[in-house]
């Protein structure tokens, strides 16, 4: 570590060279300090320990390197730090740490059915406080960096909230945790079902693009009316967590309890009974809202 060297006096020939090794690089500079440690004699290091900002320490490893013999050879093209030098990550002084904070994700996260559950609610300072509190003491930044690591993100917010949050939600996603891992566990199927976005079925704008010819693009309508439709479509996807695939069944009448069912029963014949030829129980996890709402009746009758 360099520390300032303001208000420090020097003499001439101390503030030539110091112009010249303020140019060097971590390695070159060390080595520079240590063999005018060596020109002066008895308190050499304190000296340019004084003048550099170089640590005593610094110094005195690196005159031990001098006064060894051996052939002081460069680290390699671009670096200033042997390969391996420096501070250690977090995950190979401490490997518990990225366990646990996988642990303390699984349990806080929630909103995405395509990964069970998969953004979490809790800050980085949170996350770090809690692993400083279980003994694993770590940076925000550490726990951001590890974060990024397990393909988590930083994103802005969304409009996902639909009124007053339940009281005992936070217990209640743990709840559905154990019991995703349990079924998981013993073979039995889980899936997450949910209706899509409503399309309209014609040529109309959406987003995204596509390669065409330059100059060519794909001609849709002006406005988005209905009556310009030939219908609309809608999507009804059942996502099996364990394999990680889907069936989506769409419809072209309305979202009812009756379709939302009969395309988890899709969902079984094409592929559900192939893969879990032996299950004995089935998990759904719903949003409980619109076809497959937790109050209606329709929904419990056809299931």
């Amino acid at each position: 570590m360099i520390r300032s060297t303001r208000g420090r006096s020097f003499s001439g020939a101390e503030k030539r060279w110091l112009k010249v090794f303020r140019t060097l690089n971590e390695f070159q500079a060390r080595l520079f300090a240590a063999d005018k440690a060596l020109d002066l004699g008895r308190g050499g290091i304190s000296r340019l320990s004084a003048l550099t900002g170089l640590s005593r320490t610094t110094i005195t490893k690196a005159v031990e390197e001098l006064e060894s013999g051996v052939k002081l050879v460069s680290v390699g093209e671009g670096r200033v730090r042997r390969v391996g030098g420096g501070r250690k990550k977090i995950e190979g002084v401490d490997p518990g740490v990225r366990d646990l904070l996988t642990k303390i994700l699984e349990e806080t996260t929630a909103g995405d059915p395509m990964s069970q559950l998969r953004w979490t609610s809790k800050s980085t300072r949170t996350l770090a406080e809690e692993l400083t509190r279980l003994g694993h003491p770590v940076s925000w930044v550490t726990v951001a960096r590890c974060l990024d690591d397990m393909g988590y993100s930083l994103q802005a917010n969304r409009k996902s909230k639909e009124g007053p949050q339940h009281a005992n939600r936070d217990a209640q996603f743990r709840y559905i945790n154990r019991q995703v891992k349990a079924l998981l566990g013993t073979g039995d199927p889980v899936i997450s079902v949910d209706a899509k976005k409503k399309e309209l079925v014609g040529p109309f704008k959406n987003g995204g693009r596509t390669w065409r010819p330059k100059g060519k693009p794909q001609e849709v309508n002006t406005k988005d009316f209905p009556s310009l439709a030939q219908g609309k479509a809608l999507p009804y996807g059942v996502y099996d967590t364990g394999q990680n695939r889907a069936v989506v069944n769409v419809g072209v009448t309305h979202d009812t309890a009756e379709f939302a069912v009969e395309s988890i029963r899709r969902w079984w014949k094409l592929d559900g009974r192939k893969s879990y030829p032996a299950a004995g129980r089935l998990l759904i996890c719903a949003d409980a809202g619109g076809s497959n709402g937790n109050r209606l009746r329709a929904w419990k009758l056809n299931l």
